[in-house]
């Protein structure tokens, strides 16, 4: 699933009074929104998410300053750098994910595809892994 883990580069429209970028489900965002929340306010040194999802997929935008989102498909891990409002990184389901390292005045920015269903969250990362490779040993299996 790594692989699938990419930043989407959202159209800028550039005009002296104020660039405006757009953000459509199913056009820029490959799922259809649900949900939008953000981020903000986050101490210096304390750090968000820390959790995974079965189903959920994302799109996180720095909509001001910048933060790193660190994503693990139960193999290996890999960190983002988001510091700029017309990029965004796009987690598929099944990823765990952290935020940390926000910048002072950082926004978060998250596009859900669910709405919010406790069921969905996994908090320990151990547990997490091991429904992974669960799952690909299943599908594996002629």
């Amino acid at each position: 699933m790594m692989e699938h883990c990419r930043i989407i580069d959202l159209p800028k429209h550039a005009d002296p009074r104020g660039n405006l970028s757009v953000i459509e489900g199913g056009v820029q965002v490959p799922f259809d929104i649900e949900r939008v929340y953000y981020l903000y306010d986050v101490p210096g040194g304390s750090s968000r998410a820390g959790h995974g999802h079965v189903e959920l997929q994302q799109l996180m935008i720095a909509m001001s300053g910048s933060f790193d989102v660190i994503v693990d498909d139960g193999y290996e891990r890999k960190k983002f750098h988001l510091n700029r409002s017309y990029y965004g990184l796009y987690i598929p389901k099944m990823m765990w994910r952290e935020v940390e390292n926000f910048s002072s005045g950082g926004v978060c920015l998250v596009l859900a595809s669910t709405k919010f269903d406790k069921a969905d969250y996994h908090y320990d990362y151990d547990d997490f892994a091991a429904m992974v490779r669960r799952r690909d040993a299943a599908e594996s299996k002629p």
